[in-house]
Formats: structure tokens, C-alpha cells, sequence
């Protein structure tokens, strides 16, 4: 078994069950985002309501370099503020309203920390974090690393995982360094992010590929498992959609809406 097989393994992943038994994982994309707005406490509570297996969330730094819980580098879309993220200190941004733009009964919601998602969730459900910009933020993979040192729990029967994913395969490797004991994931977005010569590469460090599902075609989620790693697809949306992708091979699927997928992957 590769090292690669042996982390995905480890970390309890959906296996080789027989195809009748295989069962996908369910992935909230940013929370429950279709339903609450995206990277909150409400999104969150929502997913974890509805039985997902992991809270999907992205994490920026801020000026004081405090790891954040926002998918942008600026503050338009998705709160009050304008600018970008690492323009403010944590205190300051935890000052905007990140709910508002989603719906009234939303207003107040505040940008998380990612210590408070950790605070909240670790061991209690599985957290798949992403890594976003690291080019803006020199030192991110460090400053995450360091704030997972401060939580244990891995070896408890109610441990669920944390991992760790970038579209930066640089980033990952920095990760992979730094903690060599936590699972790992790349991101792609294109074909040419999976070819042989990329996948040897990513195989060293990473035991998942999170792909754009319209990249999981069988022969290509069989070429990833054959070395040992998973593979997860975004983002998908209605259980039909989630069958199909099943079929094909995938391991998991991330969503907006998981209660649309749950009956049909735990069954």
C-alpha cells in the first residue's frame, strides 16, 4: 500500500466495499451555503443538523494573522465591509455583517474564526479546510498548523478528521511538512491537472483529489485510486447527480444542499 493509501486509510475514508455498499461522503460546501450564508456559524450548524460527514470551509489570515473563515480576499460579496481580508485585524472584522446579503433572519452572523470552528466542531463532525491564496499570505500554512497543534482527540473512538486541501499543490507540500500525521488533499479545476506526471507528484504528499465534478470520469477516478488516493467532486447538487457520481467511482461529494443527497448516499 502506497503512503498515500495508508493516510487515506487511516483517516477512515469511504473504501473498497462492494458496490451495492459503498456509500459516499457528504461534504457541506462552505455549510449548508444553499440554505444559510456561506462560511457561518449558521451555515455549520445547519450541515451538522442535517448529518453531514464534513463542514467543507475556506480559510484567509487576517492583519493580525489570525486564520479566518471566508472564501474571498475581499469583503463585498459576502459581508457589509469592503477591501480585502488581510487589510483587517480579527476584532474588526468580527464587526461586519455577514448574513445580511443572504436574507434578513441572517442578519448579525459574523465572519468565523477558525479557532471558533475548531472550538465548536473538532472531533464533533469532520472538518475539510482549504487553504485559499496562500500566495497573499505568507506563513498561512504555519499559523493553521500551529492552532490544530492546540487540539487533540485523534486516537478517541469519536474523532472525526480534519483535512487539509489547496488548489496550490506548493501549499499542500508546505502542509504535508509541517504536519506530517494530517490528511491531505489537492484541488484541480483542469485536465491537465491530472495527468500521470501530476499524479505521481501529488500521490507523494496528498491522499485525496478534490476535482470539478465534471473532471470524475471512471477511467480517470480509477487511474487516482489505483495510487492510493480518494477522490471527491464539486459541487454537485441533487441526489440523482449524486448517484451517477457514485457509480463512476467517487468517494465523496461536496454540496450546498445536503439533505438533498443524504437519504440517497447513507442508504
Amino acid at each position: 500500500m502506497s503512503a498515500a493509501a495508508t493516510r487515506a486509510a487511516a483517516w477512515g475514508a469511504a473504501g473498497a466495499e462492494p458496490e451495492a455498499k459503498r456509500r459516499l461522503l457528504v461534504i457541506a460546501h462552505r455549510g449548508a451555503s444553499g440554505y444559510a450564508p456561506e462560511n457561518t456559524m449558521a451555515a455549520f450548524d445547519l450541515a451538522a443538523a442535517m448529518g453531514a460527514d464534513y463542514l467543507e470551509l475556506d480559510v484567509q489570515m487576517t492583519r493580525d494573522g489570525q486564520p479566518v473563515v471566508i472564501h474571498d480576499a475581499t469583503l463585498e460579496r459576502t459581508t457589509n465591509g469592503s477591501g480585502a481580508v488581510k487589510g483587517y485585524t480579527l476584532a474588526q472584522l468580527q464587526r461586519l455583517d455577514a448574513g445580511s446579503w443572504f436574507g434578513s433572519k441572517y442578519k448579525g452572523e459574523r465572519v468565523p474564526s477558525l479557532k471558533e470552528v475548531l472550538d465548536r466542531y473538532y472531533g464533533r463532525i469532520g472538518l475539510f479546510v482549504e487553504i485559499k491564496s496562500p500566495e497573499l499570505y505568507p506563513g498561512i500554512e504555519a499559523s493553521v498548523a500551529r492552532l490544530l497543534a492546540q487540539y487533540g482527540g485523534a486516537g478517541t473512538p469519536s474523532f472525526r478528521p480534519v483535512i487539509l486541501q489547496s488548489f496550490s499543490a506548493e501549499s499542500v507540500e508546505k502542509l504535508r511538512e509541517l504536519m506530517p500525521d494530517f490528511p491531505l488533499g489537492v484541488l484541480v479545476v483542469a485536465r491537465s491537472d491530472l495527468t500521470d506526471r501530476k499524479l505521481r507528484r501529488f500521490e507523494q504528499f496528498a491522499g485525496y483529489i478534490n476535482m470539478k465534478q465534471s473532471l470524475a470520469g471512471e477511467e480517470t477516478i480509477r487511474r487516482i485510486h489505483d495510487r492510493g488516493m480518494k477522490v471527491f467532486a464539486w459541487t454537485v447538487r441533487g441526489a440523482r447527480r449524486a448517484e451517477l457520481l457514485r457509480l463512476k467511482g467517487v468517494d465523496g461529494i461536496v454540496t450546498n444542499f445536503p439533505d438533498e443527497v443524504m437519504c440517497r448516499v447513507t442508504g
